[in-house]
């Protein structure tokens, strides 16, 4: 129903639309019992074992597509066009169909690998983040006048985000804390360090430059964030002292899921209507 029109606001709609399906996703996949942390945390575990079928599907369909076309330049025909238009396009929409029903069979590959994953790429992502954060402030990029480098800052975010909640729903459930843990608290405090620049950059650019359909969005989205990670932060905190086990830090994970589809749906719905 929205205009063909490249504006801002319909821009961020369709940006957050993604965003808004998958939380209803979670809805249908959770049934009656969306209201218990269990459930939400199994359809989590099942985003991350989606990926990493999908992924590992993906890339056995890319050789797959490489030797096809590399076998008919042998003879001389070029069907790289017609192979991408007619086969690897539908490939990918229909991947993502069978990855869902061998992930919703228990397939053990996915749910064996998963944790261990979220145990290795941790600390290298902590690593290289703390690395590249240094480097950026050492050539004195500025956040607040530069546009592209603010987006690539909150791409940073998001992606911290991610990797974190992965690694927290594929931790052990046990009582014992281990090294990933502290990696997990170390990587939550650089998100909130890099989402509190990225807070500051958008006042100050709403107060220099005025308001606009993605200033707001951009905004927004930081303040959920911040929030969600403040509230992560503090349970992890009690779980590294004892207070509390590993099962309550992630339900502060699930537990927040509903704000980002309704900060979606916001953004999704009215956005276009406001500006």
């Amino acid at each position: 129903m929205l205009p063909l029109e490249q504006t801002d606001s319909i821009i961020m709609a369709y940006l957050h639309f993604p965003i808004f399906v998958w939380v209803l996703v979670g809805l249908a996949f959770t049934g009656d019992e969306y209201h218990l942390g269990s459930a939400r945390l199994a359809y989590l575990k099942f985003n991350g074992e989606f990926c990493i079928v999908y992924a590992a599907m993906a890339i056995s369909g890319m050789l797959l597509a490489a030797l096809t076309t590399q076998l008919f330049r042998f003879v001389g025909l070029d069907i790289s066009e017609f192979y991408f238009e007619n086969v690897v396009l539908f490939g990918a929409a229909a991947l993502a169909v069978v990855t869902a029903y061998l992930v919703s069979k228990n397939l053990r590959l996915a749910k064996n690998i998963a944790p261990y994953i979220a145990k290795i790429f941790s600390p290298l992502v902590l690593a290289t983040l703390v690395v590249y954060l240094v480097t950026v402030f050492w050539v004195g990029k500025n956040p607040f006048l530069d546009r592209d480098f603010l987006i690539a800052f909150n791409g940073i975010l998001l992606s911290v985000l991610a990797v974190t909640i992965f690694s927290i729903t594929e931790s052990h459930t046990g009582g014992k804390k281990c090294i990933t843990d502290y990696v997990n608290f170390a990587l939550i405090a650089l998100a909130l360090i890099i989402d509190g620049v990225a807070l500051s950059a958008m006042v100050f650019r709403l107060s220099s430059y005025g308001i606009t359909p993605n200033r707001i969005a951009v905004l927004g989205v930081n303040i959920v964030i911040c929030i969600n990670l403040i509230w992560i932060m503090l349970s992890y905190r009690r779980f590294l002292q004892n207070k509390v086990g590993p099962r309550a830090v992630q339900e502060t994970v699930t537990k927040y899921l509903p704000v980002y589809g309704l900060w979606a749906a916001f953004v999704t719905f009215t956005f276009p209507l406001i500006f």
